[in-house]
């Protein structure tokens, strides 16, 4: 064993409860980025908060009652049920209730703006999931099978170990957790892992990609990353061979590649034409919808006149008041002119 990381649980700071503490960063955290996002786009903060707390409350049921019913032989008191402040979240049932949750809200949206709000959210789920695992190692828990890798954790504490899971592995012959025992810690792995992939969707960010490409770097990018982490877990319930949240990144794969390679470049055409519009508008054609203003750039010009007024520059359509009607400011001259043949004043009433 050339080197292992050493390792001691952490489960209070001062008075509070440090995974409690880390899950309310990781919603503060959370929100805050996607919100920061949103409000670039017209989605006010306070719709991504209010959308954010239910997501929070939903996928916090979900992820409790999920590890409720794959750790069922850890439960030895109701309260034991909902005692989320001493750990005990699975991500996997978590993310599936939240996304409950939100889709009503998602659907209501454009589809444009729906797709640049998951964008934001796959950076604020990525910086608080970093703030989440802070407090799994906190409480000691997800532990993975005794190890020589390099990067591995090495037990220091003494005496009855103060970690949620103080066996690695589920069979009767499981190691203790011990003073020198050294074992993979797959909440530290993903805790880095998901650091790195929030730092990469940032950078992604500021190059300016289309919309749809960071929720779908995050999916595709999480997937593996968390399937091969559960592997190295000792602790976890497992069906035909696989725990929960392998099964979740199993189908969240093809919806990861479904968003890239069909949904990007729908979005991509919707984003373009929704550039190239201040540019249409700007040439005063009525097909485009949007009125000229007076006295701006790009409406001003002496053929906009000519063709609002229809008279030559220098007569109603150099008036303060021409373009929009208001026969108050004209000069009383003009307003009393009466020339049939000549619309132009006409028009100008």
């Amino acid at each position: 064993m050339l080197a292992a990381i050493p390792y001691q649980t952490f489960p209070t700071i001062g008075p509070l409860r440090t995974f409690g503490l880390m899950v309310g960063l990781a919603v503060l955290a959370g929100s805050w980025v996607a919100a920061n996002h949103a409000e670039k786009f017209g989605v006010s903060r306070d719709d991504i908060y209010r959308l954010s707390t239910r997501m929070v409350v939903a996928g916090v049921i979900g992820a409790r009652l999920t590890w409720d019913v794959t750790h069922w032989d850890q439960i030895d008191s109701p309260i034991d049920l909902i005692a989320v402040w001493e750990g005990g979240l699975q991500f996997s049932g978590g993310f599936i209730f939240a996304v409950l949750v939100g889709l009503p809200t998602f659907l209501k949206w454009d589809r444009l703006t729906r797709w640049r709000v998951l964008d934001g959210g796959a950076m604020g789920l990525a910086i608080g999931v970093v703030f989440g695992r802070v407090g799994c190692i906190a409480v000691g828990e997800h532990f993975g099978g005794e190890t020589t890798f390099p990067l591995a954790v090495r037990w220091e504490g003494t005496g009855i170990p103060d970690v949620r899971e103080p066996l690695l592995g589920l069979e009767a012959n499981a190691r203790p957790v011990a003073e020198g025992v050294v074992f993979h810690n797959t909440a530290l792995y993903e805790m880095v892992g998901v650091l790195i992939l929030f730092v990469a969707l940032r950078l992604l960010y500021r190059r300016g990609v289309g919309v749809g490409t960071l929720i779908a770097v995050y999916l595709l990018a999480y997937a593996p990353m968390r399937f091969v982490f559960d592997a190295l877990r000792v602790n976890d319930e497992r069906v035909a061979g696989l725990t929960g949240a392998q099964w979740m990144c199993i189908g969240i794969l093809p919806i990861a590649l479904w968003i890239l390679v069909k949904v990007r470049p729908q979005v991509h055409e919707l984003e373009l034409a929704e550039a190239t519009e201040p540019a249409t508008a700007g040439d005063g054609e009525a097909d485009d919808g949007v009125a000229p203003v007076p006295g701006e750039a790009g409406t001003g010009s002496d053929d906009a006149a000519t063709d609002v007024a229809g008279t030559e520059p220098g007569t109603v359509a150099d008036d303060a008041g021409a373009g929009d009607g208001r026969a108050d400011d004209r000069p009383d001259d003009v307003v009393e002119v009466e020339a049939p043949s000549e619309p132009g004043p006409e028009v100008g009433r």
